[in-house]
């Protein structure tokens, strides 16, 4: 009897641990679903911008991206068609790990090539809410994380910039989903440890196998403006060339994969 219970206190003990993830795990698995599902993607999206008066604008774009190693570096590309003023317009992003990110912005009303420097990856992306970096995401490494509470559907992180002078935020937090470990509700917060930034996460699907986010929001607390992000028709593991996220695409971006798959 004793052998009994003392095997079912050590299963227990090691279904407890295995629920109890570090931290680093938490971040590290939260980093994989929120970007690298598949080894490749595509998908059609819209953002919907909204001031605190009731302006609207709309934003039409089809987004690449391939892997070039899991969890490591990726390649990006962003292809506007609507609307008529930003048709045409290209974002080109190639994710490093150890250093800086390559990030090219194609403007064709002035047939302009334009780096953005890392000091403008927390700028406004086209006029929205979302920021440059929001794209690509950011390194988890840029950051220090602690795990300050978990409940039966999900973990609550706290995580401060290692150089805060290359960040407009003091802090934010992270509501990280148990199950798909997609962050669900991240908060930015101010010097005076105010909320002034919130993003959201509003709909999830599966897509061949991978929990998806199908809308977003991000909103400005500051200003009182909002955007919202609805992905449509994505796929993974689709097999592009890593051609396909060159300098070149910027003036040419690939129509074949522009289509819907």
């Amino acid at each position: 009897m004793k052998m009994i219970l003392w095997c079912f206190g050590l299963l227990m003990s090691l279904v407890v641990s295995a629920n109890d993830l570090a931290v680093d795990e938490i971040v590290q698995r939260a980093n994989l679903a929120s970007f690298y599902a598949g080894d490749d993607g595509r998908a059609e999206a819209r953002m919907l911008i909204e001031d605190a008066k009731g302006n609207k604008q709309m934003r039409q774009f089809v987004i690449l991206r391939n892997d070039l190693s899991e969890g490591g570096e990726q390649q990006f590309l962003v292809v506007f068609s609507r609307p008529s003023d930003v048709k045409d317009t290209v974002f080109l992003v190639h994710k490093k790990v150890a250093a800086d990110d390559d990030r090219w912005l194609y403007l064709p009303a002035l047939d302009l090539e334009k780096r953005i420097a890392a000091s403008d990856n927390r700028t406004s992306f086209v006029g929205s809410d979302f920021f440059y970096e929001d794209v690509s995401g950011r390194n988890p490494a840029a950051d220090q994380h602690q795990l300050v509470g978990q409940d039966e559907t999900h973990y609550h992180l706290a995580s401060v910039p290692k150089d805060p002078t290359l960040v407009e935020f003091a802090r934010y937090t992270m509501k990280i989903d148990r199950q798909t470990f997609l962050p669900m509700l991240i908060e930015y917060h101010d010097a005076h440890d105010r909320i002034y930034r919130r993003v959201e996460v509003l709909a999830v699907d599966a897509v061949q196998g991978h929990p998806t986010v199908m809308q977003s929001k991000v909103s400005n607390l500051q200003t009182g403006g909002h955007t919202l992000l609805q992905f449509r028709g994505p796929r993974y593991d689709l097999g592009m060339e890593e051609s396909v996220f060159t300098t070149r695409s910027l003036r040419n971006p690939p129509r074949t994969w522009l289509k819907a798959q």
